[in-house]
């Protein structure tokens, strides 16, 4: 069911129904991820669940998937009310360390450093994952590009998208000699953080300016808040260039250009591209993973990962039967309900191991 896509500057909150699907899982094994996506079957209806308020915030980048979800169940668990504000993974962290709410959507991990900030233990729950595509707006150019010249393009180096570099890159295209408007998120992001992260490993010394949810930007770029402010910077703005999810680039119509991968192809952001990556991610203890640069002909170089933040320890029996029925559902039908908005569903190895990590959530 393809969502209403004019979203993302404003929090969006739903009253839904969670469903508490019995989930089984053979193994808590953390093996490379395997080939094939998820094949989880639709799961009986649960019984009712008690009254429950679900508050969450944080990642823009997954938020079409809660979307989908939330949407999709509104009806099966009338009891059980989910907000989602959305606001960045930044927001949705420190969110979750103060209290505000029961869950929080991070494509980012928690630094370490502010692992003590949290009121306790908390657990990293895989969703989906999809491409963070670089989207440009300059007609009739589908654009190939290094990641080092990426790099130089967003350090701002880069100026003009005639430049020798770029031709390089793009023979027989004809470039225009338009000034480059560099467009990044205004918010703390995760999706800022992996875009980054790929930056700082694959481009080598042409990035200067580390990985982060919040960069220091170069002077003259623009800002905006969420996937969908940078991807309304690119749509309105000729000669911009962003880094935009793969579900909000879609819905906004934007062009994206093919990177070159680690093996050395130019490769197109697909959710087939995106499984490609995931095929070669290995999953921690923690149940995070980095696909980002991953090695295969086929591997979309900037596939991100994005996860749901829990406590380990609920003190509400009713909200912890909740998320535990919310986790459920997102790892059967909502597996499916992925493609349907533009997200890549996980492979069997990562799902397995999720799945039996529902387990530690306890009172």
């Amino acid at each position: 069911m393809k969502r209403s896509r004019a979203r993302m500057l404003v929090p969006l909150v739903l009253t839904i129904g969670l469903l508490a699907a019995a989930c089984g899982s053979s193994s808590s094994s953390t093996p490379k991820g395997d080939k094939g996506g998820s094949t989880s079957p639709t799961t009986a209806a649960a019984p009712k669940l008690a009254a429950a308020t679900l508050n969450g915030s944080g990642s823009t980048f997954q938020q079409a998937f809660d979307e989908a979800v939330i949407t999709e169940f509104q009806a099966a668990q009338p009891a059980v009310k989910v907000v989602y504000g959305g606001g960045g993974s930044g927001k949705g962290q420190t969110d979750l360390q103060g209290g505000l709410v029961q869950w929080a959507g991070s494509d980012s991990t928690v630094k370490p450093e502010d692992v003590a900030k949290y009121k306790g233990r908390f657990l990293y729950f895989p969703t989906v994952a999809a491409p963070i595509t670089v989207s440009y707006n300059l007609s009739g150019v589908k654009l190939k590009l290094s990641p080092q010249t990426l790099a130089k393009i967003f350090e701002g180096q880069i100026t003009k998208w005639d430049d020798a570099a770029v031709k390089a890159e793009n023979a027989g295209a004809t470039l225009p000699s338009t000034a480059i408007t560099v467009a990044h998120r205004s918010d703390g992001s995760g999706t800022t953080a992996n875009f980054t992260k790929y930056l700082v490993a694959a481009a080598g010394p042409a990035w200067t300016l580390g990985t982060d949810k919040v960069v220091a930007w170069p002077s003259g770029t623009q800002a905006g808040e969420g996937n969908g402010g940078v991807a309304q910077i690119v749509k309105s703005t000729t000669g911009s260039i962003g880094y935009v999810d793969y579900s909000d680039a879609k819905a906004a119509g934007l062009v994206f250009a093919s990177l070159k991968n680690a093996s050395g192809s130019f490769v197109e952001p697909s959710l087939e591209s995106a499984t490609a990556a995931l095929e070669a991610a290995t999953l921690a203890a923690d149940l995070t993973y980095n696909p980002l640069n991953a090695t295969g002909a086929k591997a979309y170089p900037i596939t991100s990962p994005t996860y749901i933040l829990v406590y380990s320890t609920q003190a509400d029996p009713a909200v912890k039967a909740a998320i535990k029925g919310f986790l459920e559902f997102i790892y059967a039908d909502g597996q499916k309900t992925a493609t349907t908005v533009d997200f890549a569903p996980l492979p069997k190895a990562i799902l397995t191991a999720a799945k039996a990590q529902i387990t530690k959530i306890g009172v």
